[in-house]
């Protein structure tokens, strides 16, 4: 197939993230004030890049990430499988050192190739890869869609980084994020390429982002 370029981004903040709140598929939270302004820098950066298709997930904060571009008319469809891992129990709970200790002990399996394991209640990296391969499937069955804004969350994002680029599973936290933090991926047909990793340069105007599991 033709070639195909990839802007990839994670949502902006929300007040789970300032927080440190747990959020996940089952957490359909909004963006907060620097989360739309992170929003709007992004726009401002990249509304002259022609996307032909605006992909996000089905939850609002990946939405409103990109409502700029969606405000400009660009065609735009929501897939379920971009959602964010379900992090189970512990969705809408505030991290304590024995979450921590929870999550650390969670990622540490699937660091050791154990992607297989759910979290308590929740979604395994196996099954968020599963979910996902329908959309990769259709993204590469539009080659007349050239190029192509995605945005979604930071742990099925590092699984869709994974799968695009032909890492096992198990290095997905090799694939550092922040909210509104761009990845930049150049198709040639045969495989993909990374032309820009976890930049944030259009968001200087702002201290930092934030970045959570």
């Amino acid at each position: 197939m033709s070639s195909k370029k990839v802007y990839l981004i994670r949502h902006g903040q929300t007040d789970y993230n300032l927080q440190s709140i747990v959020q996940g598929s089952g957490i359909n939270s909004s963006l907060n004030a620097t989360g739309r302004r992170q929003a709007e820098l992004f726009f401002e950066h990249y509304k002259d890049i022609p996307f032909g298709k605006v992909y996000t997930s089905t939850l609002q904060r990946s939405i409103q990430s990109v409502q700029g571009f969606l405000d400009l008319g660009l065609p735009h469809e929501q897939h379920a499988g971009l959602n964010e891992i379900h992090w189970g129990t512990r969705e809408g709970t505030r991290m304590t050192p024995e979450e921590d200790k929870y999550y650390y002990d969670i990622l540490q399996t699937w660091r050791e190739g154990n992607c297989d394991v759910c979290i308590e209640g929740g979604e395994s990296p196996d099954l968020v890869a599963a979910r996902q391969q329908p959309f990769i499937d259709l993204l590469l069955s539009r080659p007349e869609e050239e190029t192509v804004l995605i945005c979604m969350h930071g742990r099925a994002m590092r699984v869709l980084l994974c799968q695009l680029l032909h890492y096992p599973l198990r290095c997905m936290d090799e694939f550092e994020h922040q909210n509104l933090c761009l990845y930049q991926l150049d198709y040639t047909g045969s495989m993909f390429a990374v032309k820009k990793y976890c930049d944030v340069a259009h968001l200087q105007e702002l201290e930092s982002g934030t970045k959570d599991k």
